[in-house]
């Protein structure tokens, strides 16, 4: 930028005249303005989201919480709460409000929330379809349940696989990150009944043996293995799109993000239970040697593989199963001769913990990673930044 003092220089020694110099300041303050206007992606932040545009994006998005609003009472006032077409009206809404919010102007948090109308919009529409095509019991039990067996596979992939359907043609159009989680997760409920209806089949059949009451807690552990299978699946997608824009630069980055606040629960609450050996229906847990050892290599396991990721979202999960009942017993004792409450304790050990990664997250990083890792596997991961 050439500054004022040079511009007069140049007028003196008839380089410039007043008016051509007058016209450049005003071109030169037109540039400043435009650039002020523009929100550039800061790279020296960490683990960008870029969830929240600026103020006028939060400014739309109550305009969006409010229309919407009023649009669901007035139509439940005209047309019944269960029909298709109430449900269809507001995912048609929400598709001709993005055409502008999201197409045009793309504001990132309205953006989010016209998608996720959209999916619970879909949604509805599908339930009140399976309502309408299925003949489902007035009454939901347990014995009403086993009725459902021959039409419970076309409900579930029905309503999986039709919310899919309209995620992906919706990320299609508006290329909205949001719609990878309810991707994920809309997959992962399809593949738990997947899981239900086989072991129902093998226990009709007498393949597998009904479990006894006191054989129950063992069975639901045992069927703790399929949502870490999806966890561990959706956590190789997200550290693929991560390694294809080491950057973070482009939408893939941000679809990487949360199908890591999706995986990181399907991963933590399965290893949890079996590390200390919790029980699933009381969830008590025994303290003991073995299990402060597996828990601590848990946690070593998942502050390594975050810092090497560069994704922080995958230690929230960690940090509250491992604040919430791990450090409860870990620290208990303590509490007890001090006198201090365990929650206190609790609190001061999460907070210290979070706020030492969070001031130093690149730091951390840069002293344990990279001596640890290859050169290799370092220029596959996120920049480790000075």
């Amino acid at each position: 930028m050439i500054d004022d003092l040079t511009l007069d220089r140049a007028v003196n020694a008839g380089i410039l005249n007043a008016t051509q110099r007058d016209a450049l300041l005003a071109l030169a303050g037109e540039d400043r303005a435009a650039l002020m206007s523009e929100e550039p992606i800061d790279l020296s932040v960490d683990e960008q989201m870029r969830l929240v545009g600026g103020g006028n994006d939060i400014f739309v998005t109550v305009g969006i919480v409010l229309l919407f609003s009023g649009a669901l009472f007035a139509l439940q006032a005209v047309l019944s709460p269960s029909s298709m077409l109430l449900a269809a009206i507001l995912a048609m809404a929400s598709w001709i409000v993005a055409e502008i919010v999201t197409r045009q102007k793309r504001m990132r948090l309205s953006s989010t929330l016209l998608a996720l109308i959209f999916c619970g919009a879909i949604l509805s529409l599908l339930v009140d379809f399976i309502v309408e095509r299925f003949d489902l019991p007035e009454t939901v039990n347990a014995f009403s349940l086993f009725a459902l067996r021959a039409d419970a596979w076309p409900i579930g992939l029905t309503l999986s696989g039709g919310l899919i359907a309209a995620a992906v043609v919706y990320f299609v159009r508006f290329k909205v990150p949001v719609l990878a989680a309810v991707t994920a997760i809309a997959a992962t409920g399809l593949a738990f009944l997947a899981t239900v209806l086989i072991y129902h089949d093998q226990v009709v059949s007498g393949a597998a043996a009904a479990p006894a009451p006191d054989q129950l807690a063992d069975v639901l552990s045992s069927a703790l293995v399929m949502p870490l299978v999806c966890g561990l699946i959706i956590f190789a997608v997200a550290v693929l799109l991560d390694l294809r824009d080491r950057e973070r630069q482009t939408v893939w980055s941000d679809c990487a993000f949360w199908l890591h606040v999706v995986s990181a629960p399907l991963l933590v609450h399965p290893l949890f239970i079996l590390a200390t050996g919790q029980e699933v229906l009381s969830g008590r847990i025994e303290p003991g040697v073995t299990a402060s050892v597996l828990l601590g290599l848990m946690m070593t396991m998942f502050v390594l593989v975050a810092l090497a990721i560069d994704r922080r979202s995958l230690l929230a999960p960690t940090l509250a199963y491992f604040g919430s009942v791990g450090i409860y017993y870990l620290i208990n004792g303590a509490a007890n001769t001090t006198g201090i409450p365990p929650f206190a304790l609790i609190l001061i050990a999460i907070g210290a913990v979070v706020i030492l990664f969070g001031a130093g997250w690149q730091r951390i990083r840069r002293l344990i990673i990279r001596p640890l890792l290859p050169t290799s596997m370092l220029d596959r991961l996120p920049p480790i930044k000075a």
